[in-house]
């Protein structure tokens, strides 16, 4: 099996979380215009596991997690990127950050967890709203990618 034949059949490789962003890059996803599934769990209209809810910010279980505890933290006004963000958003990224940490807290991951945040195709981002996800409930890897 040549190297390009594993990346395809791994895990986040072209059948997971990389295909999805590949082909939302594609499709002009970014650009919106259209609902994501961040904008239709925010209006229940679409159900999750909600673990926190407050005027700026929704916190909720992923529904394909990678590690034994794992949560998306999203901005409730749609932000398609982080790279898109600016001075105005500088309070909301930071409340975001400190829900995310609570959020852990509460969630019993006190031995360390991870943040991440994908950004546009080559950062795997899949659906065009800004979401932290906080990875936990096991020892890690390093590097990540």
């Amino acid at each position: 099996m040549s190297l390009s034949q594993r990346c395809v059949a791994a895990p986040g490789g072209q059948d997971g979380e990389v295909g999805k962003a590949q082909r939302a890059a594609a499709a002009g996803e970014e650009a919106g215009g259209q609902p994501t599934i961040f904008s239709k769990i925010i209006a229940r209209s679409v159900p999750a596991t909600i673990l926190y809810e407050d005027d700026k910010c929704l916190v909720f279980r992923d529904v394909a997690p990678q590690a034994p505890v794992h949560f998306l933290v999203i901005p409730k006004r749609p932000i398609p990127r982080i790279s898109r963000v600016g001075p105005q958003d500088t309070e909301l990224l930071g409340h975001l950050l400190v829900v995310a940490a609570r959020t852990a807290q509460a969630e019993g991951l006190a031995d360390g967890y991870r943040l991440v945040i994908n950004d546009g195709k080559h950062g795997a981002q899949s659906v065009y709203h800004l979401h932290l996800h906080v990875l936990g409930g096991r020892q890690l890897g390093w590097p990540p990618g």
